[in-house]
């Protein structure tokens, strides 16, 4: 057996180090989170139990749990549909070069560096002197594509940089119509590409702070409900409430790469019924 080498079990350990450091704060929430009626949010534990998660469902005395994951639902599926729709458009737009489109390049990713509280501060202001109601689903809504819809577009540009234009080609050689090419063709190819664009807009919108901190308007999305009931909240049912969430996190995770497992296997046996076809 070959003997490993002493930089071999040095960069295990600080890989090691690594995964403690990233996933530590999130295991010790979970394991605080079952802790028993008398704990606190602090070690030692005082018991086991599964008291705060019962509390969740319970009425709260502070807060709108629910009501604030209904909002955080439903304005990341505003923003992943409306991430994939315009990444696709943009993608096939800078397909070919045109006028302008270095600088709209720029633009686009420019609100990736602009600090997010600044982002905020501004769509607020627009509505402000415009006379619209700030609202999660209006001002919140858009502040936030300007965050998912650089990665969005990012990922398209990069997707269609290296697309097989003789896919379409051979389409239009058999009569396809520009429609039916990108329905039958383009899609179909560049579908796991949508679904990453998908989760990342969804999570993306899902457990954004600052760029919803002053958008949001009356109701606050999750992590604005989660934030304030840091300031007056001194049991485990937050750590509870941070436990159930990242699960739903992984649970959406998981459904986007089981569809994209999924897909991958349709194509393969597609793609096989095909060579025995020919």
């Amino acid at each position: 057996m070959e003997k490993k080498s002493k930089s071999f079990y040095v960069l295990t350990a600080f890989f090691a180090l690594f995964i403690l450091f990233l996933y530590g704060p999130t295991l010790t929430i979970g394991i605080l989170s079952f802790q028993g009626p008398g704990g606190g949010l602090t070690f030692p534990m005082q018991g086991t139990s599964l008291n705060w998660f019962r509390e969740l469902f319970q009425e709260q005395a502070v807060g709108d749990i629910w009501g604030s994951f209904r909002r955080s639902f439903a304005l990341g599926l505003m923003v992943m549909v409306t991430t994939v729709v315009v990444s696709v458009m943009g993608g096939f737009a800078f397909r070919k070069r045109f006028y302008g489109s270095g600088i709209l390049f720029y633009l686009i990713i420019a609100s990736l560096v602009i600090p997010s509280i600044l982002i905020s501060l501004g769509v607020g202001l627009i509505f402000n002197q415009l006379g619209l109601k700030i609202h999660w689903a209006t001002s919140g809504f858009g502040s936030q594509l300007t965050w998912t819809l650089p990665f969005g577009l990012l990922i398209m540009f990069a997707v269609f940089n290296r697309f097989d234009k003789s896919f379409e080609e051979a389409a239009r050689d058999q009569g396809a119509s520009p429609w039916q090419t990108v329905r039958y063709v383009v899609l179909p190819i560049i579908a796991p590409s949508l679904i990453g664009v998908g989760l990342f807009g969804f999570t993306l919108s899902y457990d954004e702070f600052a760029r919803t901190l002053l958008t949001a308007g009356s109701y606050n999305t999750l992590p604005l409900e989660i934030f304030g009931m840091t300031t007056n909240v001194t049991t485990p049912v937050i750590y509870a409430l941070g436990t159930l969430t990242t699960l739903f996190s992984l649970l959406i995770i998981g459904a986007f790469l089981l569809t994209v497992w999924v897909l991958g296997k349709r194509r393969a046996r597609f793609g096989s019924d095909a060579g025995q076809g020919v």
